[in-house]
């Protein structure tokens, strides 16, 4: 399938995900095959504008990831456009634009999901971004506000006429966040009304849900966010049974290799990388080191000024090896689910306070012989904790 000029190898693309699905994540999920978009973690068009957003690195990718989305979220056309100018001159492929995320902090400010609420301004947002740039411009949306304020159907065509390239509907309104089940009724509804590529998205946390979803739909591609964090080869088992296949099981060393993968890609960040290797946002972090002076160029023009180079944790005090802990927690929440004895390594990792120790468990964990047999003492000592 296309989104504009862009070609996808796969109809499945990873969701973004805040604060789940980074850089080092979407490439692991790449190497593994059959996806055929990442998107990035929601940045902050004005942030992007001016340069001094906390949450500026969301917006970084490496050319490992393309073709890659970076998504935005703002209520301001001008400014919107101007963000839009930004992704493009880092050479992204896609900018997408957020208008399903229900969180208030981003809803009161009149970005998110809030834009549902006013499809005339939202379309004026879509508009300013198409004008300005000449990568595609998608949407990502959800049915609605509420369940009184279900217009997905109709600002889908809004989108598409303000010159969307794509849109993504996520089959729940903002006030179920994410209760209930996704509406794939819905989602196949505004896929029959407009002509550009529509992704369906909800409740996807099987390749054979989603082989199911993008044939009795009419669906161009199916979106998966949480499926993707319990199962990152669910893109190649979702490809492999498109072409006929079967789904073949992941064996547990396999996972306990990405788990392994994730913390050294993370570790490893910004160290010794070559040129070019990171696409960056323009503008510093607000390091006390690391203070950017004013630029006097334009938007675009300040995408190729250096960044600071350390993500914000860091450049607050956060040590990078603790950082990488946090990050591993965060992940194994997810990612945990449906093994056996995966509540009990849940518990352990969210006690681990060093990547050691968390290497340590994952091998105790996955790479143990013979596998799920004689379980090393922390998951009776886990088990334990959990009963009492």
């Amino acid at each position: 399938m296309n989104i504009g000029a862009v070609a996808l190898r796969s109809p499945f693309a990873l969701a973004p995900m805040a604060g789940m699905t980074d850089t080092a994540f979407r490439r692991l999920v790449k190497r593994r095959g059959g996806c055929g978009l990442v998107v990035t973690e929601m940045v902050s068009a004005e942030g992007l504008v001016r340069g001094i957003d906390r949450t500026l690195h969301y917006a970084e990718y490496t050319e490992e990831e393309r073709p890659v989305a970076i998504q935005i979220f703002g209520g301001d056309p001008g400014k919107m456009a101007a963000a839009a100018e930004i992704v493009q001159a880092m050479s992204a492929d896609v900018v997408d634009v957020n208008m399903g995320c229900p969180v208030p902090k981003i809803a009161r400010h009149n970005a998110g999901c809030s834009l549902m609420r006013e499809p005339e301004h939202a379309a004026s947002v879509v508009r300013a971004m198409t004008r300005a740039v000449t990568i595609p411009v998608t949407v990502k949306m959800r049915t609605g506000w509420d369940e009184r304020h279900v217009n997905a159907p109709v600002l889908a065509k809004m989108m598409e006429d303000a010159g969307a390239a794509a849109v993504a509907v996520h089959g729940r309104t903002a006030a179920q966040s994410y209760s209930g089940s996704s509406d794939w009724g819905l989602i196949d509804q505004v896929a029959r009304t407009i002509s550009i590529p529509v992704f369906g998205s909800g409740d996807c946390v099987t390749a054979e849900q989603m082989m199911a979803r993008k044939c009795q739909t009419g669906v161009a591609g199916v979106l998966v966010g949480r499926g993707a964090l319990r199962n990152p080869w669910i893109f190649k088992q979702a490809a492999d049974l498109a072409a006929g296949g079967a789904v073949e099981e992941v064996p547990l060393t396999e996972r306990g290799r990405f788990l392994l993968d994730y913390i050294e890609l993370l570790l490893g960040e910004r160290i010794g990388e070559a040129d070019g290797f990171r696409h960056l946002p323009p503008g510093e972090h607000e390091c006390a080191d690391a203070r950017p002076a004013p630029s006097r160029g334009s938007a675009a023009q300040r995408a190729t000024e250096r960044p600071a180079l350390r993500p914000p944790e860091w450049a607050a005090g956060t040590p990078r090896a603790r950082w990488v802990v946090n990050k591993v927690r965060a992940l194994a929440s997810w990612y945990t689910k449906g093994l056996d004895d995966g509540a009990a390594l849940r518990t352990a990792i969210n006690r681990a306070a060093s990547t050691d120790e968390l290497r340590d468990l994952i091998g105790q964990f996955f790479f143990a012989e013979p596998p799920r047999r004689n379980r090393p003492a922390f998951i009776d000592d886990c088990r334990l904790s959990i009963a009492d």
